[in-house]
């Protein structure tokens, strides 16, 4: 079994690829912000609509996989990925002095690379459980934490090329940045790719709608969307606000943190899933997550609310990842469709979440705590659905 599944190593590397760009297109234009409106005179009201284009690109790609990915082939659309990423970013450095307005030219490379990443969200997944790996579980969730590699890469990386070379140079850094899909057609045109089920075509989403088990997996991917993001999003201004830090420590302490315990837990999993219930550790993150949102809201001291916040970024890694690997095989039929629509429904939780963390912020005096204790029923949520998943094929 070894020597079969030793040539689908190329197709984990690629997929691994895929999500580090993932992260690369979803992580460093947020750290051009300030600059936006500095050098381009973006006002802050029309940068934030930014990442809300890019998660809506997302949704729109999710969508449309599940009716189109089977007909065009797994191959052309994972290529396509690397392709939309590599111009989003490259168009990002040169398009803003082209138009008469900056911004316009932003919007258009961020739509451009949120289809890149839309795709290979979409398509990852599906092409690894199509692969003949034992324990795919843990694989599934040693994929997903490149993801959160990614992350810390491009905040790491990012900083210290901003600090060295300066915030001028910024466009050198897209275009590298830009290799590293570009790099990654190569992998996903040359490596075996399986068709999921067996090259069958897989139940269209009327047959799926009519599942409860697909029901519960949607409400899974929104309530594990919204524990990570609801967190992630916030947790830069949570570090600033409650222990005063810089907006640069403000952001290692946080959000890079974050996505350090994030990346843990996953690869830990990775490392040790086959030993491990996967029900049972997805029910343990989620007891996990409460805690850590309680002991952000509610601490007192500081560095409890910070601790909240570092060990939410440990309880949430197998969330998505976990979600996919329990559900896809009690639905075998279920095809591009089932992981499309499980990618739309994180994506959503993922816009939803922090949306509310916000407005209950607002509405009690912009207290952050307020917001963050609100953003507990989303772990709470996914233990329930968890306990009302059935053992076994559902079809």
């Amino acid at each position: 079994m070894e020597q079969s599944t030793k040539k689908y190593n190329k197709t984990l590397i690629a997929c691994y690829m895929g999500f580090i760009t993932q992260a690369i297109t979803a992580n460093f234009t947020p750290l051009l912000f300030l600059m936006f409106n500095k050098n381009y005179e973006v006002l802050l009201g029309k940068i934030a609509l930014i990442p809300a284009v890019f998660f809506i690109t997302q949704l729109i790609v999710d969508i449309i996989c599940a009716q189109v990915v089977d007909k065009i082939g797994y191959r052309k659309c994972i290529v396509t990925s690397c392709l939309c990423s590599a111009a989003g970013l490259v168009l990002l450095a040169f398009l803003p002095e082209l138009f008469s307005d900056p911004f316009a030219g932003i919007i258009i490379s961020v739509v451009v690379y949120a289809i890149g990443s839309g795709l290979v969200e979409v398509l990852g997944s599906p092409i690894v459980e199509a692969c003949p790996f034992d324990h795919k579980e843990a694989v599934m969730s040693l994929l997903h934490s490149f993801y959160c590699w990614g992350s810390v890469g491009v905040i790491i990386i990012s900083t210290l090329f901003f600090k060295f070379f300066g915030m001028g140079n910024w466009k050198i850094l897209a275009c590298i940045w830009a290799v590293v899909p570009l790099f990654n057609i190569y992998n996903f045109a040359t490596c075996p790719i399986e068709q999921p089920n067996g090259g069958e075509k897989g139940m269209g989403l009327l047959a799926l709608f009519k599942l409860p088990l697909f029901w519960i997996a949607i409400i899974l991917m929104v309530c594990a969307g919204a524990s990570e993001l609801s967190m992630a999003q916030w947790a830069s201004a949570f570090a600033e606000s409650a222990l005063g830090l810089s907006k640069n420590i403000g952001d290692l302490a946080g959000p890079c943190m974050f996505a350090v315990t994030m990346g843990i837990s996953r690869a830990f999993f990775g490392k040790f899933g086959p030993k491990i219930s996967l029900t049972r550790f997805m029910i343990f993150s989620g007891l996990l997550c409460v805690a850590s949102y309680l002991l952000a809201s509610l601490s007192s001291l500081p560095w409890l609310g910070l601790l909240g916040c570092i060990l939410c970024g440990f309880s949430v890694g197998i969330m998505w990842p976990g979600t996919i690997s329990i559900c896809s095989p009690r639905i075998p039929k279920g095809g591009t469709a089932l992981f499309a629509m499980l990618a739309m429904s994180g994506d959503l939780g993922g816009a939803a979440g922090p949306a509310l963390v916000g407005n209950i912020s607002q509405i009690f005096s912009d207290n952050l705590k307020a917001g963050l204790l609100a953003g507990t029923i989303f772990p709470v949520v996914l233990i329930v659905m968890i306990l009302l998943i059935p053992r076994g094929k559902v079809e």
